[in-house]
């Protein structure tokens, strides 16, 4: 293996590990908000996706993609936020379908995880945390 393709590796790794963190900081919110707080679906989606986006962006900016600092940090949030809207729509359509079909909310969180792990990989690196070029 290469130095940069040890890089990626690497990259790729952390990647994963924040993908947890989001996860599992998400799916232990929407129990607390579901189950403890008895808030409506939509309600404990989209609070408990807004806190384990938070711990994400987070840890995505300031570890996974610290490298490619170099993006403003404004311009990196706009493209965060402009991603987790279009993410949070997909999401509760993916949960919601899953439901209609009789696929209990909780197991519809991995499913959805799965294809997110993959989606948000190519975007936050070619577009969200992606480095400024220099200018010519």
């Amino acid at each position: 293996m290469n130095k940069r393709q040890k890089k990626d590796f690497k990259q790729l790794v952390q990647y994963m590990i924040a993908g947890g963190a989001f996860f599992w900081s998400g799916y232990i919110a929407f129990f607390v908000l579901d189950k403890g707080l008895g808030l409506t679906l939509f309600w404990a989606k989209i609070i408990s996706s807004l806190i384990g986006l938070t711990v994400n962006f987070l840890l995505e900016r300031y570890w996974v993609f610290a490298r490619n600092k170099k993006r403003d940090i404004k311009e990196a949030t706009l493209r965060y936020v402009t991603l987790t809207i279009a993410n949070l729509f997909i999401d509760y359509g993916i949960i919601r379908t899953l439901k209609g079909l009789g696929i209990n909310p909780y197991i519809g969180q991995f499913v959805s995880a799965g294809f997110f792990t993959i989606w948000n990989y190519v975007w936050y690196r070619f577009w969200v945390f992606r480095p400024k070029r220099g200018r010519a």
